[in-house]
């Protein structure tokens, strides 16, 4: 075969395949685009998704975080008509803070029309009215509030090629608010049931006895006979439910207002104290000049906390029980229904040698950095925020020291409404029939229930005026058994996200 016989019987086919990587890249090309365009189009509606789950929990959560904090719970059987006033329909309370948190985020660049919101209780039919569900019955207990919200004609870059305008994105979230208080009546099958505690956190240290100052009973003077309890040691149930005005106790316990008088006063170096127990409506001006007239009710303070609590305000400390009242205690585990040998963490215990008291002005420092208080001695309210108990439900208005009034916030001055305080605090109840206190050391006690008060000012001697916002309770863990897993959460009456991934 002569030389280059062969390249010379090769060359016209290869000739003939010229240009061929060209086509196979730019069919490729095309391909590619369209991928990347079709993954363009996916994660914009998976963003938008997102987006809109993310929505919807925040107005889940803001409603449910409404309810829980109106004191509803505290009138299960709706006696005076709160549920209407707080979730009854479109205009209430509760509807309006779903709808203004769900619609003031974009989803896929655009806003949202208001969304659906509506409430039930376990496996009930939804309603957009929560009064129209039966009372008394699991809702007073356990509310749940269900957001859903959908997005239209989400614009697409590139399927609309396809002839597809737009799409449509949905996203549904349900959140629970949980009352502990008789909770095994309606989520456990009747009386035998278990109760389910709650483990609230940054609780004060103020221990309260297990009586309610404004619901006597025939005896309850200041011979120190007690008085009505505010929860059942039985099962946890609210003794006197339902939402009074005026800081009264006309129709119940939310809204009664009275004083918390500190039981252990140090007046160099004694401890002025009044305990087994302590007494409320207890008032002797020739004995004990420092106490506010009745209705008051004397707590215990609770032992200083292990771990140094955290967001603790400038003036509040030091001291590990002052900056207990003015910041946040986390490591001190006061969970409902337990008894305090068997309690998580440290023990639920008071401790008379602390000095909540007159003397040393504990008390007195740590709620005046707290709520943002001038000077206990002045007239009140002197710079904390106020209270408006004529109308159901309660508005707090912001006082003219608190940090968004004092950042010159164009959109918040003094006395404009507002939707939190710091002025609203957790107060464990103890059960003072099944303990001795001891007047020189510490006392392990029993949590049966917690208060949610707002503080209204403190005075020089460490009293402190309040109104109860909420109460929950659930028994002493020896009659009616208690749950082993409580439900944590930053309230008494916690909420929290329940809708299944």
């Amino acid at each position: 075969m002569k030389p280059g016989f062969l390249n010379r019987c090769i060359k016209p086919s290869r000739r003939r395949e010229r240009g061929v990587t060209m086509v196979l890249v730019a069919i490729a090309m095309i391909a590619i685009i369209a991928m990347a365009a079709l993954s363009i189009d996916v994660i914009t509606l998976y963003l938008a998704r997102e987006e809109a789950q993310r929505s919807a929990d925040a107005a889940a959560l803001a409603a449910a975080r409404v309810i829980s904090m109106s004191g509803l719970t505290g009138d299960p059987g709706n006696s005076t008509g709160s549920w209407q006033l707080v979730c009854g329909g479109t205009t209430s309370p509760a509807t309006q803070a779903a709808v203004a948190v769900a619609t003031q985020s974009a989803i896929g660049g655009a806003s949202v029309p208001a969304p659906t919101v509506q409430y039930s209780a376990g496996a009930g039919a939804p309603t957009t009215n929560c009064s129209t569900l039966p009372f008394p019955g699991p809702f007073g207990v356990n509310p749940v509030v269900t957001v859903h919200l959908t997005r239209t004609s989400l614009p697409t870059f590139f399927s609309r090629i396809w002839g597809n305008p737009g799409n449509n994105i949905s996203a549904t979230a349900t959140a629970e608010v949980f009352n502990p208080s008789a909770s095994d009546l309606t989520s456990n099958g009747g009386p035998l049931g278990t109760v389910t505690p709650v483990q609230p956190r940054c609780v004060k240290p103020f221990i309260v006895p297990n009586r309610d100052p404004l619901n006597p009973d025939l005896t309850c003077d200041q011979t120190g006979a007690p008085c009505n309890k505010f929860v059942s040691l039985t099962d946890g149930s609210i003794i006197k439910p339902g939402t009074s005005l005026n800081g009264t106790n006309t129709n119940g316990v939310i809204g009664e207002r009275f004083w918390l008088a500190p039981d252990c006063i140090h007046t160099g170096g004694t401890c002025a104290t009044r305990v087994n127990p302590p007494v409320g409506n207890y008032y002797d001006p020739s004995h004990r000049p420092w106490l506010e007239p009745p209705p008051s009710l004397e707590f215990l303070p609770g032992t200083a906390p292990i771990g140094a609590p955290v967001a603790v305000p400038f003036g509040s400390g030091p001291g590990r029980y002052r900056e207990a009242v003015g910041g946040c205690d986390q490591s001190t585990v006061y969970q409902c229904g337990v008894q305090s040998s068997s309690s998580l963490g440290t023990p639920n215990s008071v401790d008379l040698l602390e000095n909540p008291g007159w003397g040393s002005g504990d008390t007195v420092a740590g709620i005046t950095s707290l709520i943002h208080e001038g000077d206990a001695t002045d007239t009140q309210p002197d710079g904390q925020d106020t209270l408006d108990t004529s109308a159901y439900p309660f508005k707090i208005l912001a006082g003219n020291s608190n940090p968004l009034v004092t950042a010159a916030s164009p959109a918040i001055t003094a006395s404009t409404a507002i939707t939190s305080s710091t002025s609203i605090v957790s107060l464990p109840i103890y059960d003072d029939t099944a303990v001795v206190i001891n007047g020189s050391g510490s006392t392990n006690v029993t949590i049966v229930g917690f208060l949610q008060v707002f503080i209204n000012s403190v005075d020089q001697w460490g009293n402190m005026d309040v109104t109860v916002l909420n109460v929950v309770g659930c028994g002493n863990g020896n009659t009616v058994p208690v749950s082993a897993s409580p439900v944590t959460g930053s309230s008494p009456v916690p909420i929290r996200l329940i809708t299944p991934p």
